[in-house]
């Protein structure tokens, strides 16, 4: 994880998450831990490293999925980034922004995707998200920039316009103020 930018859901969770062990009704929780064990169990084969590897990942996710879920059933997340996945008009929001970070994307054509108006889209959007559409919509954008430069050896200009930027230079000082330093000195450092 990017700890110069941390994703809004973490900001949700306590220092520890606790599971009561009736949580076991997630069955993909429970798939994930047995095939974890399995791969324990046995001697070191090829590839076993990778799995390993592979299957915390997975059993973190599914952790927290079903400590999300625990939280929305027992009524403690009204507020909240999960609340907002939870929440049918902001969870279309998101994964239109989450899926197309390039796009153009005004207030009223979110809104228009979550079947609201504008003011009752961006009131609903900033209770549960924690800010403006628009706001997260920068916030997605240069993390995901950030993973691009991290991830891939693209050209500046060619993320900027991954992420919705015609101009470099607008890209590169909407990068700066979040990260505070240039794309090219991010990738270097970050490399």
């Amino acid at each position: 994880m990017d700890r110069s930018a941390p994703h809004p859901l973490l900001n949700d969770l306590p220092e520890v998450i606790h599971l009561p062990t009736r949580v076991w009704r997630h069955r993909e929780l429970s798939a994930a831990v047995e095939l974890l064990g399995m791969e324990m169990d046995r001697d070191a084969r090829p590839g076993s490293d990778t799995i390993l590897l592979t299957l915390l990942d997975l059993l973190l996710l599914y952790i927290l999925r079903a400590w999300f879920e625990e939280q929305r059933v027992s009524g403690h997340s009204a507020t909240g980034w999960a609340a907002a996945l939870h929440d049918p008009a902001v969870a279309v929001a998101l994964r239109a922004i989450h899926g197309d970070p390039g796009r153009q994307w005004t207030v009223e054509e979110l809104g228009a995707q979550a079947r609201l108006s504008r003011a009752a889209f961006a009131r609903r959007f900033t209770h549960l998200v924690g800010q403006p559409p628009l706001t997260y919509l920068t916030w997605w954008r240069m993390t995901t920039a950030a993973r691009l430069l991290r991830a891939s050896d693209a050209p500046v200009n060619t993320i900027a316009q991954q992420v919705g930027y015609s101009s470099q230079y607008t890209f590169t000082h909407a990068f700066k103020r979040q990260y505070r330093s240039p794309p090219g000195s991010y990738r270097h450092h970050a490399g």
